[in-house]
Order: structure tokens, then sequence, then C-alpha cells
């Protein structure tokens, strides 16, 4: 028997996410952990870099070109992770991946990278892309486990490792 809550996975255009679907919630402890994680100081969301405000003030505008996935248990948004347009590469990005405490163990995070590569291979990019802080082995353990590999960084940030997931073609 499976004692797993069961959750359900939206896609929705970032320009259709509305406050009522919860993300704004979980955007904002996603960032204030990381900024935790980076030793930076932040106490509350106020003291959020603007970039990041304007993410949880509207998602919707900051997503608008992105499709955003909710993992939902019941009513209750459990998880989250943006999926960006392609870029003129054939790249898109998997963004702002963030389940819940509650819901952690439960394959909410393993969910939403299978639901973000299934949509992604529904528009035909050639590769799904992301980058993880080197601190967050259990993240990259995941990532590993679906089939994402390291690559030559993109980001000048330090301890930042970035990862690709190439679908397998059948060629």
């Amino acid at each position: 028997m499976n004692d797993r809550p069961a959750f359900r996975t939206l896609r929705l255009p970032g320009a259709e996410v509305s406050p009522a679907h919860g993300l704004t919630g979980l955007l904002t402890a996603y960032h204030l952990r990381t900024e935790e994680e980076k030793g930076l100081g932040v106490v509350g969301t106020e003291d959020l870099p603007e970039r990041y405000l304007s993410e949880i003030r509207s998602p919707g505008t900051a997503f608008a070109g992105d499709l955003v996935l909710l993992a939902l248990h019941d009513d209750t948004a459990a998880g989250c992770a943006i999926l960006t347009a392609a870029d003129g590469d054939g790249r898109s990005e998997i963004k702002r991946l963030w389940v819940g405490p509650a819901f952690r163990g439960g394959g909410v995070a393993s969910g939403l990278i299978r639901e973000a590569l299934a949509a992604a291979g529904e528009t035909g990019v050639r590769a799904v892309r992301l980058s993880v802080w080197s601190w967050r082995t259990g993240a990259i353990a995941l990532y590993v486990r679906h089939g994402f590999t390291a690559v030559e960084s993109w980001e000048d940030r330090r301890e930042l490792v970035c990862m690709e997931h190439r679908p397998a073609t059948g060629r």
C-alpha cells in the first residue's frame, strides 16, 4: 500500500498564474532559503534582491513566456518548477524547482522534473538545462537520477553547477 499523498501537476502558461495558485508562497520560500544558504543575511522577504521580489510580486509577469508547473496536493501548492521557453539554440531551462518541506520525500520533485522534461519534449527542444548550487548535493543527485549531466558552466557565479539533459533521439 502506498502511504504517499496523491499529487497532480498543473501546467500553466506563466501569464495565467494568479495568486490563487499558491506559487507566490513557494517562490518566497525558495528565494529566502537560497539566500540563507548563501549566507547573505536575508531575514525577511523585504531583504530579497529586486529581481526575486519581482517574481514573488508578479509571477505571471516574471514568467509570462514560460511554463509554470505546480504540484498540488488537494488544493494546496506543494511544489513548483518553471520551464523557460526555448532559446534560439533550442534549449529550455528548469528554474525555481522547489518542494515545500511538508511534502518532501514523496516524489514531488521527481514528478515535476518528469513533467518538465515531457513538456520540453512536446515542444521539440534539443536540450533542457539547469543550474544548481554545489552544496545542494541532494538536488544534484536527483538531477543525475533523471539523466542530467554536468556541463561547462554558462554562468560566472562560483559554486554553481550547470547541468543538461538531452532527450534520446530515435536517429
